[in-house]
């Protein structure tokens, strides 16, 4: 499917497949933990002219923005600040969920990924692209990328860079840290990514050698893998029968996460993981499935326009409507 074109500047990924996953009735209640542009979340509400939609977003950038939404779409959509992992406490009192014959979220929707806005803001931190200081928080986290860079100790830094970004050589890359830092605190993007570079050699994909290692430093000041692990817990519990927990990704940590995840519901009695729910272990396994078809990759054309977008995969649970005996429970 094409690429719908976004005027905000930031471009959904695998937009209109997820739009395509999502149950198709009248009065859905949907809700989109990432809000981040609003590109999902628009065109949800455009697409589903009778649907109502709960956004949360831990950025309060993004909820700025989402103010215009609901102006553009009264008495359709709120907007909610804070962390995707405490969704279940945040809707509890939501009048929405209270009506009758609401049993839950008709669809629940995840993007994992960075938002444009984050990426392309230098002061962010959260790239190399163009210089600007450490800071990496997605919120009002207490401790920045820049804390952890000049405080963690030698060991901490090379398990950051190795088990969140699969960096072979981050030993090498924590002891150039603790060499650098004693000379001067590391306070920018663009010195650090320099740091990173002598220490790894190019790779023939001509990735950035700092990418990895940025990616790391991303994932342990917000968090985000426990972030993960926690909406996998409760957003399940969430649907409304036959509704819908549709997530992207995009690199490998969170994708094992969010497979596994699905695979145990589906399948509960496979192996057992630390790293997969336990709160509906117990769940009967007719209640849940996979759809063919996934995960879904981004096509050719998508990835011309939207190079950010190359790596993401999209993932769909299905609760089934042979759940609606007790859904209120």
């Amino acid at each position: 499917m094409t690429v719908q074109n976004m005027k905000t500047g930031h471009i959904p990924v695998l937009l209109n497949e997820v739009i395509t996953a999502l149950p198709k009735k009248e009065n859905a209640l949907y809700l989109d933990g990432t809000f981040g542009g609003g590109g999902y979340s628009r065109a949800v509400l455009n697409h589903f002219p009778t649907s109502k939609l709960v956004a949360i977003d831990r950025d309060h950038t993004a909820i700025l923005r989402a103010e215009n939404f609901k102006k553009e779409f009264p008495n359709r959509f709120e907007a909610i600040e804070g962390t995707f992992s405490a969704m279940k406490e945040y809707c509890a009192d939501l009048p929405w969920l209270k009506e009758e014959k609401c049993y839950g979220f008709d669809a629940i929707m995840l993007d994992l990924g960075l938002s444009s806005f984050q990426i392309d803001t230098a002061e962010r931190g959260f790239s190399f692209k163009e210089n600007g200081p450490l800071d990496m928080r997605m919120g009002n986290n207490a401790q920045s990328a820049e804390d952890i860079v000049n405080k963690a100790s030698e060991e901490d830094l090379a398990d950051i860079f190795y088990y969140y970004g699969e960096e072979r050589c981050a030993r090498r890359i924590a002891r150039k840290i603790i060499q650098m830092r004693l000379e001067a605190p590391i306070k920018d993007t663009a010195m650090l990514a320099d740091i990173i570079r002598s220490c790894v050699p190019p790779s023939k994909n001509k990735k950035d050698p700092a990418t990895r290692s940025f990616q790391a430093l991303r994932i342990a000041v917000n968090d985000e893998l426990n972030e993960i692990q926690r909406v996998l817990e409760d957003a399940p519990t969430m649907l409304a029968p036959d509704g819908v927990l549709a997530i992207v990704s995009f690199h490998s940590l969170e994708d094992r996460l969010v497979k596994k995840a699905f695979s145990h519901l589906v399948s509960p009695t496979k192996g057992q993981s630390r790293y997969v729910p336990t709160k509906d272990a117990s769940a009967k396994s007719s209640i849940w499935a996979v759809p063919s078809g996934y995960p879904i990759s981004p096509s050719e054309e998508e990835t011309k326009l939207n190079p950010r977008a190359r790596s993401a995969h999209l993932r769909v649970l299905k609760k089934l409507s042979t759940s609606l005996r007790g859904a209120r429970s």
